[in-house]
């Protein structure tokens, strides 16, 4: 069994609860996972009048604390907290941090329509992530870095008006650490309410068949259930060859 890297890219610390299931079925793997948080998330009102300083630090301790609890690698990037911006040189600082990662799938924010999900820092997150898997292809980019070309397959925490297509990953086996990471941002920040983290979780293994399952949008794999994200099914017959492949320039 090949080992696989998974990178998830996200804005702050916390936005992992909805994905920690998938995290622990890919850890559960013996596969590498690594979370990319680009913000400490230090613009939060949750620590009351503390300086945006101290919040950050709290809040960047709060996220090593998750990582432990998901049994996976931290990394925290120092864009500011409500303020990210999905431009063109974000996105190569990430493709050059894939390709020292050289991950082999990713999780990140998708297309956001409602509160959450829409989010300014969420939506700017997915579109420097999915950018950089790109960019990092390109050798006058990430140079002096090698370029990292091969597949990296996209998944998104999924908006309720997704219409792109869905894996359903079974995370019924950590259910118990699921809960734990709640509990640990619901008293650090309020947010995880062990009511609505049932119901969601119970919701979705539903539609699956699943006891407890969480739900992302596949980009280009085969969607459907599966116990983990990697390694994954490519879609058939998707119209871009890669370079090898190619007629030779003459």
């Amino acid at each position: 069994m090949s080992k696989q890297t998974l990178v998830v890219g996200l804005a702050h610390p916390d936005d992992e609860l909805g994905v920690a299931g998938s995290i622990l079925a890919q850890r559960a793997r013996g596969d590498r996972v690594v979370i990319v948080w680009l913000t400490r998330g230090e613009q939060t009102e949750a620590f009351g009048p503390l300086p945006t300083r101290e919040v950050g630090k709290r809040r960047e301790e709060q996220g090593h604390r998750a990582a432990k609890i998901l049994d996976a690698e931290a990394l925290f990037l120092d864009f500011p907290d409500t303020a990210i911006v999905a431009d063109r040189e974000a996105a190569a600082q990430i493709a050059r941090l894939l390709c020292k990662l050289e991950p082999d799938g990713l999780i990140t924010w998708g297309e956001g329509w409602v509160r959450g999900t829409r989010h300014p820092d969420h939506q700017a997150c997915g579109r420097i992530f999915r950018d950089a898997i790109t960019l990092a292809r390109i050798a006058k980019v990430v140079d002096p870095l090698t370029p990292h070309r091969k597949p990296v397959p996209v998944f998104t925490i999924r908006d309720v008006h997704s219409s792109v297509p869905a894996v359903g990953v079974d995370v019924t086996p950590y259910r118990s650490a699921v809960a734990e990471l709640a509990e640990h941002y619901f008293h650090g920040v309020g947010f995880g309410h062990p009511d609505w983290l049932e119901r969601r979780l119970r919701e979705t293994g539903a539609r699956w068949g699943f006891d407890y399952a969480e739900e992302l949008d596949a980009w280009e794999t085969i969607p459907g259930p599966v116990q983990s994200l990697l390694p994954a099914q490519p879609l058939e017959g998707v119209p871009h060859p890669e370079r090898s492949e190619r007629r030779p320039d003459r």
